[in-house]
């Protein structure tokens, strides 16, 4: 596989329920992790030995877009668990960008500053639910 890499160019976030759209400046990556079980024994002599938990965590996520006072929807930070997906790119010969979607809500949501000569911007906070996915399909 060759090790091209790409920009975040073209890549997407849409809210299936709540139809939330921004412009978006970056949509943050997904963080998942795993805790190290200790099943080190009293019979150890010399280092802890460990085991991987059985579940994973996934970590909120922030997503930041340029503030548009006519927005009809503001940031869905009342609205109930939706399917949310974002769309990597397409890449040279590819018809399709990867994806990861899955079932979440907001945790947060920031309005924007208002600074003279400065873009007006505002961020919220995705939080996976872990009932579904999220489950990254690859492009193709």
């Amino acid at each position: 596989m060759a090790a091209n890499g790409d920009t975040g160019n073209l890549a997407a976030i849409v809210f299936t329920t709540s139809a939330f759209a921004g412009n978006y400046k970056r949509i943050g990556g997904t963080k998942q992790t795993r805790k190290a079980l200790d099943d080190t024994v009293l019979a150890t002599t010399s280092r802890y030995s460990k085991c991987p938990d059985d579940l994973i965590d996934t970590e909120a996520f922030e997503c930041e877009l340029l503030w548009n006072p006519s927005y009809s929807v503001f940031p869905p930070i009342a609205g109930a668990a939706e399917t949310i997906t974002i769309t990597y790119p397409i890449k040279a010969g590819q018809t399709a960008g990867g994806t990861l979607a899955g079932t979440g809500f907001l945790i947060e949501a920031t309005g924007p500053d208002c600074v003279n000569g400065e873009l007006m911007s505002n961020t919220f906070m995705v939080q996976w639910d872990g009932k579904t996915g999220p489950t990254y399909t690859a492009g193709s």
